[in-house]
């Protein structure tokens, strides 16, 4: 019997070096798209597919990440003061999305170990993964078209995203057989391969659905040899063995640890946000863009 599923692991742990000095004190998951931090778009995605329980794989510096979705008495009490009904019901609303659970990686040691310290809490369920800097645009919520595909096959989903040929060295990329025009059974799944060597141009994109296969395959991995534990690998061995599949995304994916493309994500959504859009778009004729 198929489980539904409610569940969904953010591995958050990692230290954003690529966009100091302004993560030098912040995680970078909080940095902003417009009024919102990436974070949050990416937990509101989860909660409109259904998922009702968030578990946060943290490290020291990501504190923010905990106060940013937990109450502010204070912030309340000056908006009730204020009479700011608006924004006030904005911040209960944030606290209350899901249920919240942290997790604390002791050392560095790559996303698949992270999300491994959810096992316990999963249980015999399969589970939705997200990256935390992976934000997306689309109709149907990303995570919500990978529960369609998993509902189908009751197997492991990864998201793919087509990608320029001279991008794809920074992906795993995956190759395999073409079920329909938005799904693939995936019998090849490389990791950052040269162009010449990529199995086709779809690149992973921070999604997925796991089962409680992959927490034993991630169980059984030896660290490669900078002592990370990665979800790529235990998913490629998993695909030896097991159908694997992958679903491209319908919508537009910003991969918000990139800078260009993050700087994409706050002009595409800021163009429709009602309380910026006209000024940006203003802005943006003025600058002959």
């Amino acid at each position: 019997m198929l489980t539904k599923i409610t569940k969904a692991i953010i591995p958050v742990a990692g230290l954003g070096t690529r966009f100091l000095p302004a993560t030098k004190a912040q995680p970078k998951e909080m940095l902003p798209v417009v009024d919102k931090p990436v974070i949050q778009y990416i937990v509101e995605e989860a909660v409109a597919a259904g998922i009702k329980e968030i578990i946060f794989i943290t490290s020291q510096n990501k504190r923010a990440i905990e106060d940013h979705f937990d109450r502010n008495f204070e912030l309340e009490h000056r908006l009730r003061e204020k009479g700011d009904k608006k924004t006030l019901g904005q911040m209960l609303d944030i606290s209350d999305l899901a249920q919240f659970v942290y997790i604390r990686q002791r050392s560095p040691r790559g996303d698949g170990d992270a999300i491994l310290g959810a096992r316990d809490l999963i249980g015999d369920e399969p589970c939705a993964v997200f990256f935390g800097d992976d934000l997306v645009d689309a109709k149907i919520p990303a995570i919500k078209q990978l529960m369609r595909v998993y509902e189908k096959y009751n197997d492991p989903v990864v998201c793919v995203t087509p990608r320029p040929k001279e991008t794809l060295s920074r992906y795993g990329v995956v190759g395999g057989k073409k079920i329909d025009e938005h799904t693939i059974q995936v019998t090849k799944l490389v990791e950052k391969p040269a162009p010449n060597k990529a199995p086709s141009n779809l690149a992973i994109f921070g999604r997925y659905i796991i089962t409680p296969a992959i927490f034993d395959e991630l169980a059984k991995l030896k660290p490669r040899k900078n002592g990370e534990v990665r979800l790529a690998d235990a998913l490629m061995e998993y695909a030896k063995k097991h159908a694997l599949y992958a679903h491209i995304l319908e919508g537009t994916p910003y991969d918000c640890g990139n800078k260009a493309d993050y700087l994409r994500a706050i002009i595409a959504f800021g163009l429709k946000h009602p309380d910026v859009r006209d000024a940006l778009r203003e802005t943006i004729r003025t600058l002959h863009l």
